[in-house]
């Protein structure tokens, strides 16, 4: 059996003694592919105003936009420059906001996650905090730089889900643990998302596309880290395998995954 394409989105990133650029992409996210979604993994290079989009979406059944620790551009949603040594990546960007918006249109599959989310909100007009932590009455949302693996991806705040949402549905509960390993998050929100999950401080945490033909959906957490014992986490790459194969209407949204 044929199995179907996910894209992956990549980082330019340094590697080696030479500092030689990379296009790279964690092995969670493939691992999750494989034994979630049930597809082959294909790998979005960052190459920037290279990259064909109408040839990604001819060939790629699902896409999801990955967590990293660059920053998506502050240009791009009109905000003040990063402060000094914050980690940026503009040929990321310059594949995922205009492959993000195309996707949405052609009713491809999209999972975006951490940074995802916050490009999917930039890609639609919507515009980023940049350092949630800064905020008065909120919290640090980025994660304790732990040797230890468990430590870093362990639940660390509460999400409020909105009840009768995609996330309730597949969550079964009003309030969901969640990992959290970020800086950023959403400030105002794109027009035609609308927010299904928020931290106790307001940070939004999980947003759909409204109005989207296929399934078009993203969390400021990583269910990739953690898919194989966390049945929510699980839920959410079976749901968007799920979609990848029946390519619903309406919402582009399933029912909850078992």
């Amino acid at each position: 059996m044929i199995k179907p394409l996910v894209g992956i989105s990549c980082c330019r990133k340094l590697f080696g003694s030479f500092g030689m650029p990379n296009h790279a992409a964690s092995d969670t996210y493939v691992r999750a592919v494989d034994r979630a979604v049930g597809a082959v993994s294909v790998l979005i290079p960052a190459n920037g105003e290279a990259a064909d989009i109408a040839s990604l979406l001819h060939h790629l059944d699902g896409i999801i936009l990955t967590g990293s620790r660059s920053n998506v551009q502050p240009g791009r949603y009109g905000g003040p420059p990063h402060a000094e040594g914050t980690p940026e990546d503009e040929a990321r960007d310059a594949v995922t906001l205009p492959l993000i918006r195309a996707a949405i249109a052609a009713g491809v599959p999209l999972l975006a996650i951490c940074r995802g989310l916050q490009e999917l909100n930039v890609a639609l007009g919507g515009s980023l905090h940049q350092r949630i932590q800064d905020l008065p009455g909120r919290f640090d949302h980025s994660a304790a730089l732990q040797p230890f693996a468990r430590l870093r991806i362990a639940k660390a705040h509460a999400v409020r889900v909105v009840p009768g949402s995609f996330l309730h549905r597949l969550a079964g509960r009003s309030e969901i643990a969640v990992n959290s390993l970020h800086n950023q998050g959403i400030d105002t929100l794109a027009p035609g998302l609308v927010a299904e999950g928020t931290a106790p401080d307001g940070t939004i945490e999980a947003v759909r596309v409204a109005a989207a033909p296929g399934f078009a959906y993203g969390v400021q957490w990583h269910p990739e880290y953690d898919f194989e014992w966390d049945p929510l986490s699980r839920r959410i790459f079976l749901a968007f395998g799920e979609a990848i194969r029946t390519k619903e209407t309406g919402s582009g949204l399933p029912a909850a995954a078992d």
